[in-house]
């Protein structure tokens, strides 16, 4: 049997965990590396050293070298920077003027903030001493425009025809729709045939969309979950994208994230007032009277117990959620609420928990612990998604015996296997369409299966028994880069 070559790959994104997360990306390209690395593959991460990075990750930098990097008439610094972490190498791009920001995205010079970085990023591949990359993985419209870049500017150049690009879509919704001026003024592709012709805004718009021109130069394009892969070909979910989804089917993969069985372990978890697995899950209860102590709700394990955790965004279908607010309250139920977002879902909920404390919290805030105890404590999570990529939030509820409730669609459907009350089969509860009545309906079934403490705990073993570990996630990885590779 001939020895397989190692096969070397740089993962390109804009937040990684634990530098900066502002959402599943970080966890990803944070977590997923060193789950593929091993003797055959090495995969690195190249970030933008950010201003919001901790400043105990960036007194452990190396520094190791600097150049100049020319994006349009702009010839801007760039200074390189290293970090091992959990076996990982990390590369940090430096430029106070792009990155010393107080925030990460969101400013008036993103277009051209995202240009630098995937500009950058192939201009560092050289100075990576003993590191060759054969893939260059990119992640959502922050690094489109490296394959872009790569065909257009450095074909030919030694070093660089070997390189094969992968492109992962984490969420289509975000894809970096800038106006004509870019085009020579940023990127420098005026009139360029690799860049008017790909990254012309859809139906002939004058505009200039970085995700778009990812998706005709890749090698390959992945997302996150097979059914986003199909989804994103129809009108609804494609976001106008599903004219290139369909022509470049062939090259289009999804494959299911993960989450890191380390972090998230209800055994372990120092967050939790009492650690339990699938043969203790009385201890569950534990964790359910310490949150409703922590929160000011009534101290009773028997009330079933709802929580969302999310951004609280329309995508996370919270229409439905305050729509059926009055309901859910005149029932025996609690609610608990972790999470920032649009002004008028944080006005909803506080109101409506400022009016029924001992029923419902609404915490608005970014808080780690306390979404921990959250998963710990509460019996269902809602995930009742208009469209989902794939979403973590319900495996790391089921991890901790907390059975999801989710609208059937992208990651959602594929990792959770609605409950059969005829066979005892499943891992949570589902409901097919984009209803308010709908999910009313499956949270009621919910709360009618834990009236019934043998039923619900066997649910509950089945969903802690499912495996959703980085494991499977990137044994898939490892196959599809050997196939770009090796073909």
């Amino acid at each position: 049997m001939a020895k397989q070559k190692k096969i070397n790959v740089l993962f390109a994104a804009f937040e990684a965990v634990p530098f900066f997360k502002s959402g599943g990306l970080g966890d990803v390209a944070g977590t997923l590396p060193g789950y593929i690395n091993s003797s055959l593959y090495d995969v690195r991460v190249i970030l933008p050293k950010l201003r919001n990075i901790p400043q105990k990750f960036v007194d452990k930098m190396e520094y190791i070298c600097n150049y100049q990097v020319e994006l349009s008439w702009r010839k801007q610094y760039c200074g390189l920077f290293r970090l091992k972490y959990k076996g990982v190498t990390y590369y940090f791009l430096d430029n106070e003027f792009y990155f010393h920001r107080d925030r990460a995205y969101g400013e008036f010079d993103d277009g051209e903030r995202i240009a630098f970085f995937s500009k950058a990023v192939l201009d560092t591949i050289p100075m990576l001493e003993g590191f060759e990359p054969d893939i260059l993985h990119c992640h959502d419209w922050h690094t489109a425009l490296c394959p872009v870049f790569l065909k257009a500017l450095y074909a030919g150049q030694p070093g660089y025809d070997r390189i094969r690009t992968i492109f992962t879509v984490h969420n289509l919704k975000f894809q970096g729709e800038y106006s004509d001026m870019l085009f020579g003024d940023v990127l420098g592709l005026a009139g360029h045939p690799w860049g008017d012709s790909v990254l012309r805004g859809f139906g002939g718009g004058r505009s200039v969309n970085f995700l778009q021109g990812a998706l005709w130069c890749a090698d390959r394009i992945t997302t996150v979950s097979p059914s986003y892969a199909d989804e994103i070909c129809t009108e609804y979910y494609g976001e106008h994208m599903d004219g290139i989804f369909n022509a470049r089917r062939g090259i289009l993969s999804g494959i299911l994230n993960g989450i890191d069985y380390k972090v998230y372990d209800p055994e372990t978890d120092k967050a939790l007032a009492a650690n339990y697995g699938p043969d203790s899950l009385r201890k569950k209860k534990q964790n359910k009277l310490a949150l409703q102590k922590e929160l000011g709700l009534e101290e009773d394990a028997d009330i079933p117990m709802y929580a969302l955790i999310s951004r609280l965004t329309e995508q996370k279908g919270l229409d439905l959620l305050t729509y059926i607010l009055p309901d859910l309250m005149a029932r025996r139920v609690q609610l608990v609420i972790l999470g920032v977002g649009d002004h008028k879902y944080e006005e909803a909920f506080s109101w409506y928990a400022a009016r029924n404390s001992s029923k419902m919290a609404a915490v608005l805030a970014f808080d780690d612990g306390l979404s921990h105890r959250i998963y710990g404590g509460a019996d269902m999570v809602l995930i009742p998604s208009r469209f989902e990529p794939c979403g973590l939030t319900q495996m790391m509820a089921m991890r901790y015996g907390t059975l999801p409730i989710v609208r059937e669609t992208g990651g959602l459907r594929d990792s959770v296997k609605p409950y059969n009350k005829y066979t005892g089969e499943g891992t949570g509860f589902s409901f097919a369409n984009f209803n308010a009545g709908e999910l009313l309906f499956a949270m009621d079934s919910a709360a009618e299966l834990f009236a019934h403490p043998r039923k619900w705990e066997a649910v509950q073993k089945n969903a802690m028994a499912e495996d959703f570990s980085w494991r499977a996630a990137a044994k898939e990885y490892r196959k599809l880069y050997r196939e770009l590779v090796e073909g």
